[in-house]
């Protein structure tokens, strides 16, 4: 059964009434097929009028639609089953919530590496709802040099509500482990493309988030903070959440705008929950296009290039 947000209920009902129709020609052998065409007709109209004005908000609640694509679906979609999934930081554990591992697409190995969230509750917490601990980001620093190791391109797929906040994961060094993350992917001498396919939040989405290429999916964000967290701090209350997301400017259109990311990946009317392979087809296309140009380029000037990039956000350059 599809799951609907709130704002997606004029949608809900009129799906319901194709539905109803079906079933009455099905049982009854009335023709209804002019009445379906009618309402298929109106769904399109009201889907697109829904999601070509959706809010900063109402974006965020996309990202984290129950039905949209994780990590593993996009990995299993674009290598269809050549992919071998790697474990372990080879200090502590195997972290659950950080997947990773060397698959084959149209013929290119690559490096996946992502956040994975659960599908029900209990994979949530099995993969801790996609919150890294500190061993998650050292298994992802491993995976990075090994692919580095075998001259292996690297793609991250980020998606998590932020780095796990418990004092076992404070004790074991998570802001460490994080900044490393960061100060060694700046340095890797293969190419790097970091695509957010869901949430961004905080250090936990930065500490895989260092590429040559930063991207995001049409309907996903990317932040320092929660716009509920935001709202619970600057107003002691989660009623402003809305208020916060406006204010944070985290829609992929505001990313693109303040260039913290290069390119957004189109998602089709109705979002990527509905329309799951349409959407991995267009992050294909465009990990394919961006390794065409990126695997010619010099090591040493892509690396400089990438620091380049990240050093130049957030500077004011003056009339």
């Amino acid at each position: 059964m599809a799951n609907y947000l709130t704002f997606e209920e004029p949608i809900a009902k009129i799906e319901e009434e194709i539905e109803k129709a079906r079933q009455i020609e099905e049982n009854s052998g009335v023709d209804t097929s002019k009445m379906v065409k009618d309402l298929e007709k109106k769904l399109r109209e009201t889907t697109t009028n829904i999601f070509k004005n959706l809010t900063p908000w109402q974006q965020v609640q996309l990202s984290r639609h129950p039905d949209r694509p994780y990590t593993l679906d996009y990995i299993e979609h674009l290598t269809q089953g050549n992919f071998i999934e790697l474990h372990g930081d080879r200090n502590v554990k195997d972290d659950k919530a950080m997947v990773g591992g060397f698959g084959v697409v149209e013929g290119q190995t690559i490096m996946f590496v992502g956040q994975q969230k659960g599908i029900n509750t209990k994979m949530r917490q099995y993969r801790n709802f996609g919150m890294s601990n500190p061993e998650g980001y050292r298994k992802a620093l491993r995976l990075f040099r090994l692919a580095e190791k075998f001259n292996k391109p690297i793609v991250t797929l980020i998606d998590t509500p932020g780095a796990f906040p418990g004092l076992e994961a404070e004790e074991r060094g998570q802001g460490e482990a994080i900044a490393r993350n960061i100060y060694e992917m700046m340095n890797l001498k293969v190419p790097v493309i970091c695509i957010v396919i869901g949430e961004g939040a905080s250090g936990g989405a930065l500490g895989i988030g260092v590429g040559d290429k930063v991207i995001m999916l049409e309907n996903s964000w990317y932040s320092v903070i929660s716009p509920e967290n935001c709202s619970t701090i600057l107003w002691r209350s989660w009623d402003y959440k809305e208020k916060a997301a406006e204010s944070l400017k985290l829609t992929s259109k505001d990313m693109k705008s303040l260039k913290i990311v290069d390119e957004i990946i189109k998602e089709p009317v109705g979002g990527a929950h509905r329309f799951k392979v349409e959407t991995f087809e267009n992050v294909k296309k465009s990990i394919l296009k961006n390794l065409e140009k990126l695997m010619p380029m010099d090591p040493v000037d892509r690396c400089n290039k990438r620091m380049d990039k990240f050093c130049d956000m957030g500077v004011y350059k003056g009339k």
